[in-house]
């Protein structure tokens, strides 16, 4: 199978609206009610990318948190309020989250010519799909950390270095963020290729040099370690495990028909 070959079969698996009959589900759903969201969806996540290139793993990461606290539901993207604390501003998720001003602007376009039409939840999915191609290489959902960044001594509850981490890897750590600096500082957690998506995060376990204890914790135990191995050694298996992965996590608590509502600010509520 060549690459281009290859690619169209993962973004087509990646696509997350595969016709399902059960789920209400389907490819190019907004063909007719707004034939160029997609493409509008696709023009602001090109935008953003070109500003900065973290935004690409920062918009998967955002979906992926959507899909896994109340489904796919486009809750994520919503602000709090004086009365309820939203999952943005969760601790696992402020300041960390990032990508939520593509979402706005595509947001912004297309209730400009498709006025309630298309939802936010659907606008993030595409938006990460599209992160994917845009970067040319697929990545494992808990593997996103191949494009991601850090703080650095965040690796346990004590603040302590993970005994398992390469010693120079941790000189090189403590160098580009010493004890008591700025604690907004980040370095890539796949410091081999961090502007893509590719099998370097494996590489980097295997060599215990993954950037969190919970990375290196995926050697203790041979199943997981197995996994490992196998995506270091098929590159090529590992894109189509994450497709297929990605497709499932995107049917999780999907709304369809009347159930929910088509946002026209993805931060705030209908009124």
């Amino acid at each position: 199978m060549s690459y281009k070959q290859l690619k169209a079969f993962i973004l087509l698996l990646v696509c997350l609206y595969i016709v399902e009959s059960e789920a209400q589900l389907q490819v190019g759903f907004y063909q007719s009610s707004c034939g160029l969201a997609e493409l509008i969806v696709k023009q602001e996540v090109t935008n953003g990318f070109i500003k900065d290139k973290g935004v690409a793993a920062g918009l998967v990461r955002l979906h992926f948190h959507d899909c896994f606290v109340r489904g796919c539901d486009g809750s994520v993207l919503i602000d709090s309020t004086p009365s309820n604390t939203a999952e943005k501003d969760a601790p696992p998720n402020n300041p960390s989250l990032r990508g939520f001003e593509v979402i706005d602007n595509a947001k912004s376009k297309l209730e400009a010519i498709c006025k309630g039409v298309v939802s936010c939840a659907d606008i993030l999915a595409f938006a990460a799909r599209d992160s994917i191609e845009i970067v040319r290489d697929m990545l494992d959902i808990y593997l996103a950390h191949s494009q991601f960044s850090a703080q650095l001594y965040n690796f346990n509850s004590n603040s302590s270095q993970d005994p398992t981490l390469d010693n120079a890897y941790a000189v090189q750590l403590r160098q580009q963020c010493p004890q008591n600096s700025n604690a907004n500082l980040v370095v890539p957690m796949d410091p081999s290729s961090p502007a893509i998506t590719d099998v370097g995060y494996y590489r980097g376990v295997l060599a215990n040099r993954g950037l969190l204890t919970s990375d290196q914790t995926l050697l203790t135990s041979p199943k997981t370690q197995f996994q490992v191995v196998q995506n270091v050694q098929n590159p090529f298996l590992w894109r189509n495990k994450f497709a297929a992965a990605m497709v499932k996590m995107g049917k999780i608590g999907v709304l369809t028909g009347n159930a929910g509502e088509v946002r026209a600010n993805c931060r705030v509520i209908n009124s």
